[in-house]
């Protein structure tokens, strides 16, 4: 693994590797796929400030979250199906995500059970990402699954009535591989998938199951059946991530579904700063994810507010190319990047941060 040296060098050999289905389902986005690209442009137009001569001593990247002891800011977003990547799956990400000190989200929709991630990772911080499902039973016995696992929060979806248009998906008529199956579910909840007829089988499996009817009010429902912290996941707009505190929520993941939703709408990282703002006079703590390629990336969230920063497509890469081996190497990767961000930017720890160490490239157009 250590001939990798970056997260872009982990994508490339995992795209070359993948079947192409799988390679298309983890990599694409929504429609023209105009966002999935400014995802990454939107990091590229931030310029970070650096402070000279501070005196450093030591460089800590530790952190806390949702009262939760991390050794760094950057955490693993919940992605489905792992199966897909490496025989191991999920399996062998939240043991890398144990080994390096970080937070594992599981997605509703995986390959390994809620109860199986929990016996390969025991002392891992683990997050549960839940869908909401017309049969609000099924939802009910997964949280309690989750809770009983030891999973430390939920991160609820709140911007997926249905899935977005992913056309390769629908070119590849892309079902799970008959081999695998949907490990939180029974009978042909777990199996739908594989039935796909024309177009994307996820997308005719979520259409028949997944409660289009939500709202706001439905969070106290779920707080109603947890004692777990409700993390909002998919907020794009500061009014949205008002509701979602005053119904309960703990925590705001800003999220655009890594662009897989809806084409068009802005990056993660142009909106954080008006969520951060919206959210300022109340006890919640807010995450980003989409785009995160790099420890500079990690870095630039950080200064414009997020508390942690999550990402999925390179512990796919990673876990595609090396299973657990390759999801540390990843994060290795991210984990040097950052602290020599920090020590040449002249924050040596989180607390050290302030906003003024970012400015858009527009500041400086002058010139």
């Amino acid at each position: 693994m250590d001939k990798y040296i970056s997260v872009k060098e982990l994508e490339d050999a995992a795209l070359e590797a993948l079947p192409r289905a799988v390679r298309d389902y983890y990599k694409s986005g929504a429609t023209e796929e105009y966002s999935l690209a400014e995802n990454r442009r939107a990091f590229q137009r931030l310029r970070i400030r650096p402070k000279c001569l501070v005196g450093l001593k030591n460089c800590d990247l530790s952190t806390t979250v949702l009262g939760e002891k991390v050794t760094m800011p950057l955490g693993i977003s919940p992605t489905a199906m792992q199966r897909m990547a490496h025989p191991d799956g999920e399996t062998a990400n939240v043991k890398a995500a144990e080994a390096q000190g970080v937070i594992y989200t599981l997605s509703t929709i995986a390959t390994s059970s809620i109860e199986e991630v929990a016996d390969a990772a025991p002392n891992a911080v683990k997050w549960f990402q839940l869908y909401i499902y017309n049969d609000r039973e099924v939802t009910r016995k997964l949280v309690m699954r989750a809770e009983q696992a030891g999973f430390k929060a939920l991160a609820l979806t709140v911007d997926t009535p249905l899935f977005g248009i992913r056309r390769a998906d629908i070119r590849n008529k892309f079902t799970l591989p008959s081999h695998l199956r949907l490990a939180n579910f029974d009978g042909h909840m777990s199996t739908k998938i594989h039935n796909a007829g024309n177009g994307s089988g996820l997308s005719h499996y979520v259409e028949g199951l997944f409660d289009k009817t939500l709202s706001w009010d439905d969070i106290k429902w779920l707080k109603s059946i947890t004692k777990l912290p409700i993390v909002a996941k998919g907020i794009l707009r500061g009014d949205d991530a008002v509701k979602a505190v005053e119904a309960g929520c703990s925590g705001i993941l800003v999220s655009n579904h890594g662009a897989r939703q809806l084409d068009g709408v802005p990056s993660t990282i142009e909106v954080l700063p008006e969520i951060v703002d919206a959210v300022k006079d109340y006890n919640v703590e807010v995450y980003l994810d989409g785009g995160v390629t790099t420890g500079t990336d990690v870095y630039k969230a950080l200064v414009l507010g997020a508390k942690m920063v999550f990402v999925g497509r390179p512990a796919l890469w990673g876990l595609a190319v090396g299973g657990q081996d390759g999801v540390q190497r990843m994060l290795s990767i991210f984990r040097n990047e950052l602290e020599y961000t920090f020590q040449i930017a002249g924050t040596p720890t989180v607390a050290d941060i302030t906003t003024d160490m970012v400015r858009h490239e527009s500041a400086y157009s002058r010139l």
